[in-house]
């Protein structure tokens, strides 16, 4: 379950290390982190309410498609286009709240995907999603305190650090299902 919420956290970090680049308020880092963890912990029961049905439905061949989709998750974090960068998200978060959901949603969609695949794994929901709320709270106040003094160098190692976790855990899982 860790191996699942922990890249999501470095996702989070580098996102909130990218908003804080041009310096927030300690109001506005604390909403940030709240709508991420709101948004963090939502999208994963949508994910799940596909997930699992669908996880019924196709039998043992769920676990190759939770295991596709955590390698396509982390294919398309890294190949995700990086072209905004801190001055442009703070921008976004003070345009009202219809750009403070959009950016919401922007920096769930990897959640989204989890929770598809919690509904393949057949993995406990409450500990994960709880997991998943607690981790971006943390992650995205740390990030937006680090990122104010250390700027878009780190929020890209993280990125990549967080893709390279996700391709791990697929294939791991895949030689775990191969092997077992």
């Amino acid at each position: 379950m860790l191996a699942l919420v922990l890249p999501l956290g470095l996702d989070t970090f580098a996102i909130s290390a990218a908003i804080a680049v041009g310096g927030l308020s300690r109001e506005r880092r604390l909403r940030t982190s709240l709508l991420f963890a709101g948004f963090e912990a939502g999208m994963p029961l949508v994910g799940l309410a596909i997930g699992r049905p669908l996880g019924s439905t196709i039998g043992n061949a769920a676990d190759y498609v939770a295991i596709g989709v955590l390698l396509a998750l982390a294919a398309h974090m890294l190949l995700e286009n990086e072209a905004e960068d801190g001055n442009e998200l703070s921008l976004r978060l003070d345009r009202g709240a219809v750009a403070t959901i959009a950016l919401g949603i922007s920096v769930s969609l990897d959640e989204l995907a989890i929770g598809f695949t919690l509904g393949l794994l057949r993995l406990p929901v409450v500990p994960v999603i709880a997991a998943i709320a607690v981790q971006a709270l943390v992650v995205s106040q740390l990030g937006m305190r680090l990122g104010e003094r250390i700027g878009e160098r780190l929020r890209e190692r993280a990125e990549r650090l967080a893709c390279a976790a996700l391709a791990l855990l697929g294939i791991g899982l895949l030689i775990a299902k191969l092997t077992g």
